[in-house]
């Protein structure tokens, strides 16, 4: 159990006026996505703000998710918060998070705190706020779990280092995988010095500065909303996982809102970010280059088969002699991932591996690397492509 934090009671009144507030701030949150990189499950509850997020085992963690404001400069046009909307517009201030989210950490509802905002009168003054609520969590109430923020685009340099000496991990938003696909989107964000060049300096502050509280960045692309292939995404995020050392990517499948300027666009099939997804984790953990991947005609994955399957199917080093392959050409084979090939090489070196079901007990998919697999030379079954 975490410590309880001074001067925030377990049993102390949330005004209902600040859950009503948070209900909406917490919806309009939604849709930024995220993990977690403890393992610490707390209790469930139907309180405002509390999203699973996803830990590093697949497990389900509570973060306090919000967003500071609903007021918005932006015109993004997928978005609800955008500027021409006149609807109810609300706002909490630092002191506000700071209390609710600690009096759910006091009790246990939630792990860590994920906090994004719109931008409700200038791109600086929103980020004052955002670091201003990390402030007092850090120094007025000695909290020293979690924290996760949303780098503003355009935000400067000088106050992105101060929110990273404060948070665990921060995120900025790519939204497309060009410059002309996030034109389509907004008028008010420059792609290459809002969005890019701001990445760039997250990591270079990164580098620079190893007394920093924050580890790594993570970026999310919308998927959908615009006409950008499965190539041009994939192609950006490996350029990002190269140049600023992106932790992760994460894809958010569009989906049109009522009221918005692409209300009337078709939702995005969660089968291509599916899909996406994994085909990222071929490039970002198994180290897959681009040319390995296999894009149809129109640049779109293939939303039937899994990515790593089809790659397999172009590579004339199959069926591959489990006892003497490469680690690289291990994880390859399709069900065997980069745990499970450090283990057979670890052990091959002892004892050489005779049958499928000794592959199975550290953790590879036998199913699917049947095919791709020769055990002392014996093929264990064959392709019908």
């Amino acid at each position: 159990m975490h410590p309880k934090i001074n001067n925030i009671l377990k049993h102390d009144i949330i005004p209902m006026n600040t859950l009503k507030k948070m209900q909406v701030l917490s919806d309009s949150a939604q849709y930024d996505l995220c993990d977690y990189v403890n393992h610490y499950k707390k209790s469930d509850t139907n309180l405002p703000g509390i999203y699973n997020a996803t830990g590093a085992n697949g497990c389900k963690i509570p973060l306090f998710k919000v967003l500071m404001t609903n007021k918005c400069v932006n015109d993004c046009k997928y978005c609800i918060n955008q500027s021409k909307h006149d609807f109810n517009r609300l706002e909490l201030s630092p002191e506000e998070i700071a209390k609710v989210f600690l009096n759910y950490y006091n009790n246990d509802y939630v792990n860590g705190l994920f906090l994004s905002s719109a931008i409700s009168h200038d791109i600086e003054s929103t980020m004052e706020n955002i670091i201003d609520v990390t402030r007092i969590l850090r120094k007025d109430y000695g909290y020293s779990d979690y924290i996760h923020l949303k780098i503003i685009p355009g935000a400067s340099k000088d106050s992105i280092k101060r929110a990273m000496s404060l948070a665990n991990r921060v995120s900025l938003n790519i939204e497309s995988a060009t410059s002309d696909g996030l034109s389509e989107l907004s008028s008010t964000k420059d792609y290459n010095k809002d969005i890019l060049k701001r990445l760039d300096w997250i990591n270079s502050i990164s580098k620079k500065d190893s007394s920093l509280i924050c580890s790594s960045q993570t970026t999310q692309m919308l998927v959908g909303a615009n006409d950008e292939t499965d190539s041009e995404i994939l192609h950006r995020i490996k350029a990002l996982y190269k140049k600023v050392d992106l932790r992760r990517s994460y894809f958010s499948s569009f989906s049109p809102i009522e009221g918005t300027d692409l209300e009337n666009r078709e939702e995005c099939n969660k089968e291509r970010t599916s899909k996406l997804y994994h085909a990222d984790a071929l490039l970002n953990q198994y180290k897959f280059d681009l040319n390995e991947l296999v894009f149809e005609n129109d640049g779109y994955l293939s939303v039937e088969e899994d990515p790593k399957y089809l790659a397999a199917l172009q590579k004339d080093i199959f069926p591959l002699e489990v006892n003497s392959a490469s680690f690289h050409d291990l994880l390859r084979v399709p069900g065997i991932g980069p745990i499970s090939a450090k283990k057979i090489i670890a052990i091959r070196k002892k004892q050489p591996f005779k049958k499928l079901e000794d592959l199975k007990k550290l953790g590879v998919i036998a199913d699917r690397a049947e095919p791709f697999v020769k055990l002392k030379g014996s093929y264990q079954s064959s392709l019908n492509i």
